[in-house]
């Protein structure tokens, strides 16, 4: 411990004055018998602390909250969300900072510093021996219980050495401090450790806030830090063509919005395990331009469900083949596949007695004091003195009937919860241990214009480096809300602060974000993987097929209140085809048009529904939600809120048209935003191939629906309602619709964007543009039947086209939908069935 913890600030006051840091300070109490981080037990500032603490109290409060709401609101012009598993919809909830800083001095941070490289280094050597010769477990220094019994151990791993020669490439360690003044270890995270991406964003968004704090505390950069990182993994990369990828569950991960930035600030492909395909040569990136290959996975899946070939089958995250290319040496993984072992919380018992044995050597930094059940004489003293421990699971995750989170006090269990524990010790004790109450240290937040103290740990992460660790200078701190809280979670409301550690001379100005002068100009984004592209195509479809049924249920309503004998068969016509396209009862008995147009806008249980298609659109776009502008995706998001928003019952055919075209108005808002915020490259190109297919087939049934050979005027004029291109009628023929000017108009016309012909034209650009166009100096199959169908139109005659050449033309239009499908979309073995239900 530095001795710095215990002086007092003697410059701070003068004899007898007061200072505005004294004034600022003047209203915290510490918690009584806890240690507090910014004031001694005398009621001082800490030396450390001071300066900061002094550069805020010269703002004052008015100026504190304005500087704090900047940070808020770079974090949320920023996108930085996480989300909570508990909640059933899954929302995200914007980043919890607490602005105030965790200070770290520079001689206490070298000493833990120390300690955590100490402690990388055990762990290491544990995996490398429980997945090589096992040792350890031969000679009785770990129980083969301990590590056969846990769920992370992997046996299709064992005897692998994992290519690049280690187990451990990042790793994260949980530390609080105690009573006495000293850090404890509380926990390990080796798996897939999380928040290191967000403490970079608490940075940023601080940083940008106190810009002259910030600078004149002297703060150590974490950027060096993560540009040997970054360097490291490129080190591996065995081919210069070859990309290093960042493997991330997806975007209903609780902190995918992590991983999408990390990927970004290290220059890594972020990739779902759909995107990659092992194969006996290496594992590859499935992209629109084919397979490429990649040597370097940064994970953040679980190891279990890395392969479903060869551990978990149920997962459907990973990458069948994984665990042989990693045999095979054919990719380097980090952290290895297996390296969970160690995350255990009952290895907290064993690696002090390992520490001396392995490295020759006390561990530096103590681990929470931590005791294995699966021993029955531990078991046994344990369970004399249970009301004074913490029970936990062993291996992290819940045991039968017993709810335990992150750990339960034996004083605190039910009569209930103590019986289920006390079978569960006789059935399998392996699966529990007790650990000593831990009472947290407490740091400051601003709360209600002052500042006050609160429980937190703080989350310390580490590279390897060649062969050594690198410590990242600062921190992921999460600090509890409660003031007596044991343990803290941010799934449960907590907050979250970065941590300054102090410099002890000239600080780096090294980062990876490019100063203004020196970012090189590039007009590409690199390559676009092949599920990126389907869900673009797939949003286009739904979002198209969700405007052709508003337009549909538009134009019903606006008849209903017509008693003319031209209307009747009209709106029947037209509930008929929303009952075809299944967005309604097909039962007419039990389905009159009002009826009709609720289900529309209201029934999710009919696939052709608005509930349906809106959130099929929104689903979609969520997976690739990167790729699209924050208002585009607030579009999106309004769509599905409008449309989800129930309708009293008996409302009026009015308050239902309102409906309607509220939701048209954003459906445009979002093609506008589309059409002229993305850069018009790949992606955007499938987005636009989805809406001009789809909406070339709607106009196909519109024409089949209202524009038959004895077709009446009030058809034909609702046909030019549905294309939009009523004001286009009128101003050419100035007269009533008649049959082939109207097909010309919707069909067959170039210039009118509402047109199959306008359609195919913009697919044909689309496709030239797209890789694979030719073979062997031939159009590609997917260009032929794009020019063909494009001819065919250009040559049609409106007078003489008939229903059975549409519906040809229809099926063309989804088989090109097929061939971009099986063209570019290769990955997409297991497409949802009911994409094309309507019909």
């Amino acid at each position: 411990m530095a001795t710095s913890r215990d002086n007092t600030v003697t410059e701070q006051t003068a004899a007898g004055s007061e200072t505005s840091l004294d004034r600022f300070v003047a209203g915290y109490r510490p918690l009584p018998g806890i240690v507090d981080e910014m004031m001694d037990e005398a009621g001082k500032v800490r030396p450390h602390w001071a300066p900061l603490l002094s550069m805020l109290a010269e703002l004052g409060p008015e100026e504190i909250n304005r500087r704090f709401g900047a940070a808020d609101r770079y974090l949320h012009d920023s996108g930085v969300f996480y989300r909570v598993y508990e909640d059933p919809a899954g929302a995200e909830r914007p980043w919890p900072l607490s602005h105030v800083p965790l200070i770290i001095e520079h001689g206490e941070w070298k000493a833990l510093e120390a300690g955590l490289i100490q402690r990388a280094r055990l762990l290491e050597a544990v995996l490398a021996d429980a997945y090589g010769p096992g040792e350890m477990m031969r000679d009785g220094r770990l129980p083969a219980a301990l590590v056969a019994g846990n769920p992370e151990f992997l046996r299709p791993l064992v005897g692998v050495e994992p290519p690049g020669g280690a187990h451990l490439r990042f790793y994260a360690v949980d530390v609080g401090r105690g009573p006495d003044g000293r850090w404890w270890v509380l926990g390990d995270r080796t798996q897939a450790p999380s928040g290191a991406g967000y403490a970079i964003e608490s940075r940023l968004a601080l940083s940008r806030a106190m810009p002259d704090i910030y600078a004149r505390t002297r703060v150590e950069r974490v950027a060096p830090f993560f540009q040997a990182f970054q360097a490291e993994l490129f080190n591996y990369n065995r081919q210069d063509d070859a990309r290093v990828c960042l493997l991330t569950p997806g975007p209903l991960n609780e902190t995918y919005f992590e991983h999408a930035f990390l990927a970004r600030y290290l220059g890594l492909l972020l990739v779902e395990g759909e995107d990659l395909i092992a194969r006996d040569d290496g594992v590859f990136i499935r992209t629109i331009s084919g397979l490429r290959r990649t040597d370097v996975l940064l994970r953040r899946i679980d190891s279990d469900f890395a392969d479903p070939l060869e551990l978990n089958a149920a997962s459907r995250l990973g990458v069948a083949g994984l665990v042989q290319a990693v045999r095979d040496g054919k990719v380097v993984i980090a952290n290895a596949l297996g390296a969970g072992l160690v995350e255990a919380r009952a290895m907290l018992a064993f690696l002090p007695a390992l520490a001396p044995q392995v490295l020759g050597e006390e561990l530096m930094v103590p681990n929470v004091a931590t005791w294995w059940l699966g021993r029955k004489d531990v078991r046994e003293d344990v369970l004399r003195g249970l009301d004074e421990l913490v029970i936990a699971p062993a291996f992290g995750a819940q045991v039968a009937d017993l709810r335990l989170g992150t750990g339960v006090l034996g004083a605190e269990l039910s009569d209930g919860q103590r019986a289920v524990l006390m079978q569960a010790l006789e059935d399998r004790p392996i699966d529990y241990i007790a650990q000593e109450a831990v009472t947290l240290s407490t740091t400051p937040v601003w709360r209600d214009g002052r500042l006050q103290p609160r429980p937190f740990s703080l989350r310390l992460y580490l590279a390897r480096i060649g062969d050594g660790w690198q410590v990242m200078p600062g921190g992921f701190v999460r600090i509890a809300e409660n003031a007596d809280a044991r343990a803290i979670s941010l799934q449960q409301g907590d907050l979250t602060a970065d941590a300054w550690v102090l410099a002890d001379g000239p600080v780096s100005t090294a980062t990876l974000l490019p100063a203004p002068e020196h970012v090189p100009v590039q007009r590409m984004t690199g390559m676009l993987q092949s599920r990126a592209a389907d869900n673009l195509f797939w949003v286009g479809r739904y979002v198209e097929r969700a405007e052709a049924t508003l337009r549909l249920t538009r134009a019903m309503l606006n008849r209903l209140a017509d008693a003319s004998d031209v209307a009747a068969p009209l709106v029947s016509s037209i509930a008929d085809l929303l009952q075809t396209w299944s967005a309604a009862p097909l039962d007419r008995a039990f389905s009159p048009p009002t009826l009709v147009a609720r289900s529309v806008l209201m029934n999710p249980d009919f696939s052709g529904a608005l509930p349906r298609l809106t959130k099929a659109a929104r689903s979609a776009a969520s997976v690739i939600r990167e790729r699209f502008s924050p208002d585009a995706w607030r579009a999106i998001d309004e769509l599905v809120t409008l449309i989800a928003a129930p309708l009293p019952n008996g409302s009026s055919d009015s308050a239902m048209i309102e409906r309607v075209e509220a939701a048209l108005r954003i459906i445009a808002s979002f093609s506008g935003l589309a059409q002229e915020n993305m850069t018009q490259l790949a992606g955007w190109r499938f987005l636009e191939l989805g809406r001009r297919i789809e909406r070339a087939v709607q106009t196909c049934r519109f024409v089949r629906a209202f524009a038959a050979k004895d077709t009446t005027g009030g058809a034909l004029d609702v046909l030019l309602e549905l294309a939009d291109s009523q004001l286009t009628y009128r101003q050419r023929y100035v007269m009533i619709a008649a049959l082939a000017p109207v097909i010309d108009l919707v069909m067959l016309d170039p210039s009118n964007p509402r047109s199959v012909a306008f359609q195919l034209d913009r697919i044909e650009t689309h496709l030239a543009a797209l890789p694979k166009r030719e073979i062997a100096g031939r159009l590609s199959p997917v260009r032929q039947i794009a020019v063909s169908l494009a001819t065919r139109l250009r040559t049609a005659d409106a007078a003489n086209i008939s229903a059975d050449e549409i519906i040809e033309i229809e099926n063309e239009l989804m088989r090109l939908s097929e061939m971009i499908g099986s063209t570019y979309l290769t990955h997409n073995e297991r497409a949802p069935a009911d994409r094309d239900t309507v019909s």
